[in-house]
């Protein structure tokens, strides 16, 4: 009598491959700001550099004051771990910028001067970027995204020097191809009263306002172009599409400026997260492609 064979095990399954799981990217500038100075204040070195500047300012002050040596000894404890603060909050920023860029292909710059382009580019007594991120900014938009100062010196009335700083994140890019149809193109938050406006118009040299039959646009931007524009192609420009993107879609706060095919789209503030980053790009994308649209539309 012949034994059974033993069953035939089934054929192994496709081995199973675990997912990586990576890190999760970092969402803003301040995300790793608590692992960088927990990190620090953890380095014997830092305590080094903390501890002995404190010990021998107190120690030479308790000669003459207990509770003053102790107090100050305290105050140099306390401007050192603020000093550490900020080195972390500093090395979270550049942490984010980093893997910004790398997500996003894009290059990133350090403290640089951007082309003095148009009037915001232009404003106070010193400008620069402390960032750049350079590349494709949107789909089919290259350009930079820049953090942007601009600085404003006065003076008080006992000779004092006080410097402002204003800032913006923005974003560049060129669109030569409107340069003939519209030379110039203020799209900017609107400020001030209305009823001022026939006064404030008075005094524009160069630029004229522009109203167009939208209520919603009326109330969210002042529109400027240079005086010689086609009123008939900048009112084709502001499509009703446009329109409502502007008016609904747009950033907070948002606004772009055009002069000679460069295009300046901006918010206030430095904007160190990547949410806003990627609407502030998004969003001069946007706008240059609805000019590059109306472009082609008038060459054909």
């Amino acid at each position: 009598m012949s034994t059974p064979e033993p069953p035939t095990p089934p054929a192994p399954s496709e081995e199973f491959t675990p997912p990586v799981i990576e890190a999760a990217a970092p969402t803003d500038a301040n995300a790793l700001r608590g692992h960088h100075f927990k990190r620090l204040m953890g380095m014997q070195r830092t305590w080094w550099l903390i501890g002995v500047p404190a010990v021998v300012i107190g120690a030479f002050l308790v000669t003459t004051s207990l509770v003053v040596g102790l107090i100050v000894a305290l105050a140099v404890v306390a401007v050192g771990i603020g000093v550490v603060f900020a080195i972390a909050d500093s090395k979270a920023a550049d942490d984010f910028f980093h893997v910004y860029a790398e997500n996003r292909g894009l290059e990133l710059g350090d403290k640089t001067r951007l082309p003095a382009a148009t009037p915001l580019l232009r404003k106070g007594d010193d400008q620069y970027a402390k960032r750049t991120l350079t590349g494709e900014i949107a789909p089919g938009c290259a350009g930079l995204l820049a953090m942007y100062t601009y600085e404003e010196q006065t003076t008080d009335s006992n000779g004092n020097r006080q410097t402002s700083y204003h800032e913006y994140t923005l974003g560049m890019s060129e669109v030569p191809e409107c340069v003939d149809e519209v030379p110039e193109l203020y799209c900017q938050k609107r400020s001030g009263l209305r009823s001022l406006e026939r006064f404030e118009d008075v005094f524009r040299r160069s630029k004229r306002r522009v109203t167009l039959e939208s209520e919603a646009l009326g109330d969210r931007y002042e529109i400027f172009v240079r005086k010689d524009q086609d009123d008939v192609w900048l009112r084709r420009l502001f499509s009703p599409s446009f329109i409502v993107w502007l008016t609904e879609s747009a950033p907070e706060k948002f606004a772009f400026e055009l002069v000679g095919g460069s295009l300046v789209a901006y918010v206030p503030k430095h904007r160190e997260d990547a949410a806003d980053l990627d609407a502030v790009a998004a969003a001069t994308g946007a706008v240059a492609k609805r000019l590059r649209e109306k472009s082609a539309d008038s060459d054909s």
